[in-house]
């Protein structure tokens, strides 16, 4: 059990604490980082953080994180708007744009299938996607979620609510490995499989 000098340093280790990856000695050196930062350092870093928790907003088409209505990308006349490349998280949102090689638009869904974890597909963005393709603009799903059973239940569950769209369903070429999440992978793997992407057929689920 830890013995903390002051009760303020407690408090501030029990909350850094709380974030993903931190432990209690973590929490600890980044408190005392924080201490020895002049004010105005210290004052910026929360400020920032507030002001992102507070005014930060989600675009109204595609649900990325974006400081408008409407995220950089979606209005971008430069973008591609009759391909939707279809992503679990910002994260994975991120990761492609790295690699330059999409310049389509994005729908984040929020996350996968996953019936362990309590998530179906009502708690995803997927009736907003169905919507943005009903208007028969759209030529091209890419659905590039993470190869993992629960990506591949979610890509066969919009394979089989997109099929009688005019449009065509695609998917990451398979240089991402099994298992792997698209945020852990390395650009140049990732974006090889953008560009060599295939037709989707719900394969990996009719075994």
């Amino acid at each position: 059990m830890n013995t903390y000098p002051s009760k303020l340093l407690e408090n501030a280790v029990l909350e850094l604490a709380k974030l993903p990856g931190i432990g209690r000695k973590s929490a600890l050196r980044l408190a005392l980082h924080l201490l020895r930062k002049d004010l105005p350092e210290v004052e910026a870093f929360g400020n920032a953080v507030i002001k992102m928790r507070k005014e930060i907003q989600y675009c109204n088409e595609c649900h990325n994180i974006s400081d408008a209505e409407l995220c950089a990308i979606c209005s971008s006349p430069k973008r591609d708007k009759t391909t939707i490349c279809v992503v679990e998280t910002t994260r994975d949102v991120m990761a492609i744009e790295n690699t330059g090689q999409m310049n389509g638009v994005y729908h984040v869904l929020g996350g996968i299938i996953s019936p362990m974890e309590g998530i179906g597909p009502e708690e995803l963005t997927i009736e907003s996607l169905i919507s943005r393709v009903t208007d028969g603009e759209v030529k091209e799903i890419l659905l590039a979620l993470p190869t993992t059973i629960e990506g591949d239940t979610t890509n066969f569950y919009l394979f089989r609510k997109l099929k009688d769209f005019s449009l065509q369903v695609t998917t990451l070429a398979r240089g991402v490995s099994i298992g792997d999440e698209l945020e852990f992978t390395d650009e140049v793997t990732l974006g090889r499989s953008i560009l060599n992407r295939t037709l989707y057929d719900g394969m990996f689920l009719k075994k």
